[in-house]
């Protein structure tokens, strides 16, 4: 799943994608409260688009809350080896890259996120 804090989740399957899977298959919108990645995801229902099952269930870090916390960690430790430079052994922080800029909440005194102003 995708999501960004602040803004909408982005589009990661479109309807094209939908239409080139095989009957049959199931795709779990994680990000469905928050627009969805998923086009034709619903919150709460299970949408059938040329045989494929979109699922869109609200809340679901509560509804799973080991695999939540195993998923979690994997995306902390996936963001800081993206920028972590191992040569200098410290992390490389490129306010040009859009996942450090819309993850990064504070920086050098700066509060960078305009929701936390």
């Amino acid at each position: 799943t995708a999501q960004l804090f602040g803004r909408p989740a982005p589009r990661l399957i479109d309807e094209n994608t939908i239409e080139h899977m095989m009957p049959g298959s199931v795709i779990f919108d994680m990000a469905v409260e928050s627009g969805g990645n998923v086009a034709g995801s619903v919150m709460d229902e299970v949408v059938i688009k040329n045989g494929v099952k979109i699922m869109g269930q609200s809340h679901l870090p509560s509804k799973v809350p080991n695999h939540a916390s195993l998923a979690l960690s994997n995306n902390f430790i996936n963001l800081f080896i993206e920028f972590y430079d191992q040569e200098s052994q410290s992390f490389n922080f490129n306010l040009e890259d859009e996942i450090l800029d819309s993850s990064m909440l504070v920086y050098n005194g700066e509060i960078r996120n305009e929701a936390f102003k």
